[in-house]
């Protein structure tokens, strides 16, 4: 089940490491209460940083977005998949090697950072660096896919199939992971979210003994912090719904969940198990009767979720099937 916590979260963990978008900001507009929430867990002593599968960025960039939406944030706050793989290419073949560069300007200063030198000529790199670039020609995908395929060791800055645009969602640095490695045969190793990299680079960079992911995603956020062997906090404010969390296996469960960022400042109750497999948080009772989910009860939305998850997760760990969530359901859960 969800995790309790008989006190704040900003009492237990002594960093918040935050995925950007959906839990921080909405593309050009913050998550109403995020700004407050991050100035609040600071008030607390609990450092902040800013976790962003995004390699198109430099850290300053990123810093400077979320200033001007008002969100308190230094380039030293942003840690990018950028960073996280440039690291790993610095530690594997050292300062000063030359590495192929196929990505944007994100990708091209993380490496610098690193004193490593980005280079578009094939015959003196060492290793592959690929990431998102919007202006990334073609020939240097091609590039590096034929050195992939000929045995030149590859790190990706991250595998997310899409990325939000102005016109829509679109096609991520994972359509070129996927590309480069059908026609190589070669995995990549990957740097950003769910892999743990970017996680350690995080804490590494700006410090934490008790650190806390903070994301909207199932699948890199909270993944990534399993992977990681950290605690978790789902936020409702993105991707991830209701619908995700109840066949959600066991490393994508987070330890806890809140409407939003303000989750951060306030206990979380327990979800107890009662008699025959009934579930209750807050007001709200939640129990499975043959594969379907019912619920009774009223109180908030985000107790309403854990007693649900709750009995969720538990009918798939003791049968290995899903639960149907009936429309009366979603429609009460689901409700604001």
């Amino acid at each position: 089940m969800l995790r309790a916590s008989d006190v704040p979260l900003v009492d237990r963990y002594d960093l918040a490491m935050l995925d950007l978008d959906g839990v921080v900001y909405i593309g050009d507009h913050a998550v109403p209460g995020a700004a407050q929430a991050i100035a609040a867990a600071r008030s607390h002593g609990v450092a902040v940083a800013f976790v962003t599968n995004n390699a198109a960025r430099p850290p300053a960039a990123v810093a400077g977005h979320l200033t001007r939406i008002g969100v308190e944030a230094a380039p030293r706050d942003v840690v990018t998949s950028s960073q996280a793989a440039a690291r790993l290419v610095r530690e594997r073949w050292g300062a000063g090697s030359r590495i192929f560069l196929c990505g944007g300007p994100g990708v091209e200063s993380a490496l610098l950072a690193e004193g490593l030198v980005p280079t578009v000529e094939p015959a003196e790199a060492v290793a592959v660096v690929t990431g998102y670039g919007p202006e990334l020609p073609w020939h240097r995908i091609l590039e590096a896919a034929i050195l992939v395929k000929a045995g030149l060791p590859w790190v990706a800055t991250n595998a997310d199939m899409t990325i939000p645009t102005s016109a829509g969602v679109g096609p991520g640095h994972g359509a070129v992971v996927r590309l480069i490695e059908e026609f190589s045969s070669v995995r990549a190793e990957v740097a950003g979210k769910p892999e743990r990299p970017l996680l350690d680079e995080t804490i590494r960079r700006v410090g934490g003994r008790r650190p806390l992911m903070v994301g909207d995603r199932l699948d890199t956020d909270i993944e990534g912090a399993h992977n990681a062997g950290l605690d978790s906090l789902l936020v409702l404010t993105g991707v991830s719904g209701l619908a995700d969390l109840v066949v959600a296996p066991p490393e994508l469960r987070p330890t806890y969940l809140a409407e939003d960022l303000g989750g951060l400042l306030v206990s979380h109750p327990p979800t107890q198990r009662g008699a025959e497999g009934r579930f209750t948080c807050g007001g709200w009772t939640a129990h499975v009767e043959e594969g379907q989910v019912t619920l009774a009860g009223a109180g908030s939305r985000v107790d309403c979720w854990r007693s649900v998850v709750g009995a969720a997760w538990h009918h798939l760990d003791a049968t290995g099937s899903p639960v149907l969530l009936p429309e009366a359901v979603r429609s009460v859960a689901l409700a604001p």
